[in-house]
């Protein structure tokens, strides 16, 4: 299909009439087209649309079907059906009473071509500007940002199940485009051994059989390769998803010793954000945090904050569920200056805030990173007692630090943590902190000296400095908006369904989110036009009662 621009065509007399007499006040739709206007048009999307061929459906008006299923939590079908019979919707789309409305795969072949031209990102940013063109987006105000776990579409498995069903979703994908070459290479057992889901109740008691089994697994799985990659195979073969998915798996789970296939120990497996534990979905991985664990995704949630403009989202990533939210930091705050949103401060979490970001989004963004930094994990420190850090003195120009009884340190090296960041390295004279009265405040060490770990000037200052101020009345009341997000991710996961993938993949999976995303400033929107005030946090009626039992 082809893209023929047109005009966002206004709302037709009849539908307006009816549509005002069956929603007197509006309803979010209707208000989201009066108020709002085009989110969307047609030249948005010529990117992703052939110049030639038939003429496509027209995507601004796609675009809004995909997202409003996201307000009520419709499927495809059900969104195509609101859209023949619902007048609220026909005047959101501009649409005659009498249209018919099409098909729900025209909704999944749209999608396609957003997934493949990775358009999600467009689409927000086409909805902010109209939004900040409306004077709801403050320029270069507070954001804050905040992540949660994605449960991927998936049926979860343990180890056997994971290499039981790959193995036999290469064998029917292989069946289904070369039935004639599989039965010539396929041994008699296999239909016995590999034909049926692999499910739990069927497996083996024991950890010997599970092992013989998986080991039986692994070698059905071995000669099929072998048999594949032969030179008297057809080529293409190897090129299928489930083929490829199929060798990445062996090579996670398996060994070879003496030509005979070993099931690998969890000591020798990967890491978890190298392998997969489903063929249906081997982009979800997983993952765990505190006492969460999940295999899917993660999703990073950035939005507004200012107490005058309605809480709107701003940039939404999602990511592997290994990948750590500081990683993220750098990134999401680059999005948001690409796309001309950039804060001024930037509420984030402790996860989120170290010496680098803090100075780095100072430094090259603009953006001042507010967030609890980690505090002094030495002995001294938690104690409360001893020489801490802060207690030394440091001449970054002589590259010297004194100790709070005066003594000078004879050691200054450059040097890179296991996790490769700069550090300094700084050491003390042995014979004179051997007799030093003061030792036991110091270091818990029999004979050496004390040894302290600095970061780079810049950023040694910046996390004391940080260290200070977040002990400060004056900073946790700055910092305290950031809460909210809590009640973003609450109300994005139970109304918008964004904890459950609908789709399988990454890129759709983003896609999403994002949509998820535009929904969400929809109905936020609507609730700033309509004045309808935000919840507040609720408290079960046991915590209400401490005020009256501390008067008491």
């Amino acid at each position: 299909m082809s893209l023929q621009p047109r005009e966002i065509p206004p709302v037709p007399e009849d539908t307006q009439r009816v549509a005002r007499a069956a929603f007197p006040k509006g309803n979010v739709y209707v208000r989201r087209r009066d108020e709002i206007g085009t989110i969307f048009d047609d030249p948005l999307f010529a990117p992703w649309f052939p110049a030639r061929g038939q003429p496509a459906e027209s995507p601004w008006r796609l675009a809004l079907i995909t997202a409003m299923p996201f307000i009520e939590g419709l499927s495809d079908r059900q969104a195509a059906d609101a859209v023949r019979a619902r007048i609220d919707w026909k005047y959101a789309l501009s649409l005659e009473l009498t249209d018919p409305g099409g098909d729900a795969s025209v909704l999944c072949e749209f999608r396609a071509r957003l997934v493949e031209g990775a358009a999600g990102p467009v689409l927000l940013e086409a909805m902010l500007s109209r939004l900040k063109d409306l004077g709801l987006w403050k320029a270069r105000g507070q954001q804050r940002t905040d992540s949660t776990h994605v449960l991927a579409a998936i049926r979860t498995l343990n180890r056997l199940e994971s290499v039981g069903e790959t193995l036999r979703a290469a064998l029917n994908s292989v069946a289904t485009v070369a039935p004639d070459w599989l039965a010539g290479v396929a041994a008699p057992e296999w239909f016995e051994r590999d034909a049926i889901r692999v499910e739990e109740y069927r497996l083996p008691k024991g950890e010997a059989a599970r092992t013989a089994l998986g080991e039986q697994i692994g070698t059905d799985g071995h000669t099929l390769l072998a048999a594949i990659y032969a030179p008297a195979a057809p080529v293409w073969l190897r090129e299928l998803p489930a083929v490829q998915t199929l060798r990445q798996a062996w090579v996670h789970q398996f060994w070879v010793e003496d030509d005979v296939i070993r099931w690998r120990k969890a000591a020798d497996l990967p890491p978890v954000s190298t392998r997969f534990d489903s063929p249906d979905d081997t982009d979800a991985h997983y993952s765990s945090q505190r006492s969460t664990t999940w295999t899917g995704y993660k999703v990073h949630v950035t939005e507004t904050c200012d107490v005058d403009r309605p809480h709107l989202l701003g940039h939404v990533e999602t990511t592997p569920a290994p990948v750590t939210d500081s990683d993220l930091t750098a990134p999401i705050q680059q999005a948001l200056v690409d796309k001309g949103l950039a804060p001024a401060t930037h509420l984030a979490d402790a996860g989120d805030v170290d010496a680098d970001p803090r100075v780095t989004s100072q430094t090259q963004q603009g953006i001042e990173l507010l967030g609890p930094v980690r505090s002094d994990v030495s002995w001294q420190a938690k104690a409360g007692q001893g020489f801490d850090l802060a207690a030394f003195v440091i001449n970054w120009a002589s590259k010297q630090v004194i100790c709070p009884t005066g003594q000078t340190s004879v050691d200054w090296t450059s040097a890179r943590d296991p996790w490769g960041n700069d550090t300094i390295h700084v050491g003390f004279h042995r014979p004179t902190g051997a007799v030093c009265s003061r030792r036991p405040l110091c270091t818990r060490a029999k004979t050496d000296p004390r040894e302290i770990t600095l970061r780079p000037r810049p950023l040694h200052e910046a996390l004391q400095n940080a260290r200070g101020q977040q002990e400060t009345e004056a900073w946790r009341a700055r910092y305290g908006p950031r809460a909210g997000v809590e009640g973003t991710l609450s109300q994005a996961v139970r109304a918008f369904g964004l904890r459950r993938c609908r789709y399988i993949g990454l890129a759709k999976t983003q896609l999403q989110h994002v949509f998820t995303a535009i929904a969400m400033n929809i109905v936020r929107v609507d609730a700033w036009l309509t004045d309808r005030p935000r919840a507040k946090t609720r408290r079960s009626a046991f915590a209400s009662l401490a005020p009256m039992a501390t008067a008491a």
